[in-house]
């Protein structure tokens, strides 16, 4: 039978920034449930942007832990240092650029958001040198940490940034950029504890040295945790520490709360309590986190959010307190204003490492 012939394939069109935007919330409703469900209380102008930047961090935090076959630990970093000179070009130039090794979608969507809310370049950098502080095998890698001041440093790039990013989202100034980064790094702790039979599995340990000493406690006896599935004495106490840790993390970040105009503060007010009820978890469970990984389920999150979203605001200290006048918001372009309905349901920096 004679087939006519056919013509080429027609050439397949370039995603749109709404594609982009898109693509970027399915991965943070995939990825990071307590930030989406959280994000979904912004005004809708906002929200595309929280979303950009978490995939952004995800795709970068995905790129160390799940690299490409056969990519050496040098490429690996390389390629991290082409990203890094990639944004800050784009952002240096306002051009739409393009960033390598990345998702064209997530790429075409983060740039957007980084000019249009003109956040600065080093941040991003403090964030991918401490991503490379994760790759084995290369010059800055770090395994162990051996003290909290080591691990700061890497906190620094991997969560406090990220608390930072988000100040011109939530059209914060920088007297909020103290409790912004106190709540990163309070989120990042909180995984470090949730998280610490994974990292064991990938040859990590997060939490300094020196301190688990104080309590007996080495990588050893972790390792040991991580074989039985369950933590002994002396473990615990370790992790109660950490905890302790973090709960103070959180409690200098309250007072960024009273800075924000009021959708944006019950957001943050909805993620820090949905994030601090994995903390809570992981201590009522007797920091069973060698064998299972915490979870809050589903209908939890969405009481506590809900619940955060609802309460009459009175402060940190629990009276009366004003609110700052937020910066100005910029211009929202109309692709974030004329979303369908899919983007009005929008809502692991964390994550950078979140």
């Amino acid at each position: 039978m004679h087939h006519p012939r056919r013509g080429p394939a027609p050439a397949t069109e370039a995603p749109t920034l709404h594609d982009s935007y898109a693509h970027c919330r399915r991965i943070a409703a995939a990825h990071g449930k307590s930030y989406h469900l959280a994000a979904h209380i912004l005004p809708r102008r906002r929200r595309p942007a929280v979303s950009a930047l978490y995939a952004f961090a995800r795709s970068v935090d995905d790129l160390v832990d799940l690299p490409p076959t056969g990519v050496s630990p040098g490429e690996l970093s390389r390629r991290l240092q082409d990203i890094d000179a990639a944004v800050a070009d784009a952002l240096a130039h306002d051009e739409d650029g393009r960033i390598p090794h990345m998702d064209g979608r997530v790429s075409s969507a983060f740039l957007d958001t980084a000019r249009a809310y003109r956040l600065d370049p080093a941040l991003f950098s403090a964030f991918l040198d401490s991503m490379r502080m994760d790759i084995p095998g290369t010059a800055e890698h770090v395994a162990h940490y051996p003290t909290m001041a080591m691990l700061e440093k890497y906190m620094h790039g991997s969560a406090a940034v990220i608390g930072l990013q988000m100040l011109p989202v939530l059209g914060a100034g920088q007297a909020a950029a103290e409790p912004a980064a106190a709540l990163g790094v309070a989120f990042q702790m909180t995984n470090f504890l949730r998280d610490v039979g994974e990292d064991l599995d990938r040859g990590r340990i997060y939490l300094p040295l020196d301190e688990l000493a104080e309590f007996g406690v080495d990588a050893e006896r972790l390792l040991d945790a991580r074989r039985s599935g369950r933590p002994d004495a002396a473990v615990r106490a370790a992790l109660a520490h950490f905890a302790g840790r973090a709960r103070e993390h959180y409690r200098r970040a309250e007072p960024g709360a009273a800075m924000l105009a009021p959708r944006q503060r019950m957001c943050v007010r909805a993620a820090t309590a949905v994030y601090a009820e994995i903390l809570t978890a992981v201590e009522r469970s007797g920091f069973r986190v060698f064998d299972r990984r915490t979870v809050v389920p589903p209908a939890r999150r969405c009481l506590l959010a809900v619940r955060e979203a609802c309460r009459p605001y009175r402060g940190p200290g629990g009276i009366g307190s004003p609110v700052r006048t937020p910066s100005p918001a910029p211009a929202a372009p109309p692709h974030a204003r004329d979303l369908p309905a899919a983007r009005r349901r929008d809502g692991r920096a964390t994550t950078g490492r979140q």
